[in-house]
């Protein structure tokens, strides 16, 4: 897989995430070449997102529940999790197994 072909993967399994879920780097690295140890490439995948809003990678976040990084800086992303309802304390998500998005296997 091409670094271009990989990003493109990456950038539509975001675009599946439903408003008011949130997904991990991990479980886009599963969904998009079977490992979790893709997990960082997808990190770096998601922030050459040229359309931050429209493909809303600010749904993305670190399996420890911390919000992670964001190209619009850290408070709009914390911003944009809240306006959907996600109930955030400091930097991490409250109750992120219960907002979970995770993908079909079957695809």
């Amino acid at each position: 897989m091409t670094a271009a072909s990989f990003q493109e993967a990456v950038l539509n399994r975001v675009k599946q995430i439903p408003e008011g879920k949130v997904t991990t780097y991990g479980e886009i690295a599963i969904a998009v070449t079977g490992s979790v140890r893709a997990a960082r490439a997808v990190g770096q995948a998601v922030a050459k997102n040229q359309y931050p809003i429209i493909i809303p990678c600010h749904r993305v976040v670190r399996s420890n529940g911390d919000v992670g990084g964001y190209s619009l800086g850290v408070g709009m992303k914390i911003k944009l999790l809240r306006e959907e309802g996600q109930s955030i304390s400091g930097r991490k998500m409250r109750n992120i197994e219960r907002k979970l998005f995770r993908f079909d296997k079957s695809e």
